[in-house]
């Protein structure tokens, strides 16, 4: 297997790769690098420039700005990881990380990639969404901010411009005391999910939800909110039941996959004992007690 012809273009700042994506025809940006080879390698992607942002400094790196933190989209996802303040203010990022692929797939994986290649069973895209990240996009002509909600259109689809470079990623950061959990079903360790749910929980003073989240990876071709669990939850006082009642709602998303590998009512139902599970795991790092 080998990848079709292309020119290969190494940009040493942002300018010089926004001038190559708005003036070469046909270009992709290339980052890790882990996904868009094997993918020219099969003929899936054909592009004639390959644009290489790895000599990009200002691309990557981590900083703590007002409400969270700004993540240059190049950042290794083994950085991310490594990061003690990020580590400790934005833990549930970490836990998703720790299923990303093995030590060498994280040493090479970008945030930034693994968002634009928006595999709806990819680890970070899930995380992203249930922290309401907002991404930076840029071309020659201006820049634009992005809800990750409006980021994913479908299977490996997004809303970037074929002129465009997502350039950063923030996060917001959850107040301390929140619970959070990341859990996944995976034929093995380190493949992509089948099903993930991230799930952030934030209580009152009285032990009620007073702010939900939920995220379902793998489940449908782009990464979903549990909109009608999330808000079930909020003002109640956290209860098995009340799991119960957040993850039968679930299976009522449309559209569960069928794949080679498992089947759509297969997914339904591991969406709903991923949820309860998330779920039971947030309250727990809340310090909350849950009613039988």
């Amino acid at each position: 297997m080998k990848a079709p012809n292309f020119q290969y273009h190494a940009p040493a700042s942002l300018q010089q790769a926004l001038r190559l994506l708005a003036t070469q025809d046909n270009a992709k940006a290339l980052a890790g690098g882990q996904s868009l080879m094997p993918m020219m390698n099969f003929r899936i992607a054909q592009p004639d420039h390959l644009v290489d942002l790895n000599g990009i400094r200002e691309l990557a790196g981590i900083e703590a700005v007002a409400g969270g933190f700004r993540i240059g989209a190049m950042t290794r996802q083994r950085d991310l990881l490594a990061d003690a303040t990020l580590r400790r203010n934005v833990p549930i990022l970490a836990e998703a990380l720790t299923h990303v692929g093995h030590i060498q797939t994280r040493n090479r994986g970008t945030i930034g990639g693994s968002l634009c290649h928006a595999d709806p069973a990819a680890e970070l895209p899930t995380v992203c969404l249930a922290l309401d990240a907002t991404l930076t996009l840029e071309r020659v002509d201006g820049r634009r901010e992005l809800p990750m909600r409006d980021w994913p259109l479908g299977y490996l689809f997004t809303t970037m411009e074929a002129d465009e470079l997502l350039t950063a990623v923030h996060l917001p950061q959850w107040p301390a005391g929140h619970g959070w959990s990341f859990v996944e079903f995976a034929r093995r360790h380190g493949d992509f999910a089948i099903v993930s749910v991230a799930a952030l929980l934030q209580l009152d003073a009285a032990g009620r939800v007073q702010r939900a989240a939920i995220a379902i990876g793998g489940y449908t071709d782009k990464p979903v909110r549990l909109e009608a669990a999330e808000q079930l939850l909020v003002g109640q006082p956290l209860s098995e039941a009340l799991f119960d009642q957040a993850a039968d709602l679930a299976p009522l998303l449309e559209d569960a996959t069928s794949d080679a590998y498992v089947t759509g009512d297969y997914r339904r139902h591991l969406a709903r004992v991923l949820v309860r599970r998330a779920l039971r795991a947030a309250t727990e790092r809340c310090g909350a007690g849950v009613k039988q």
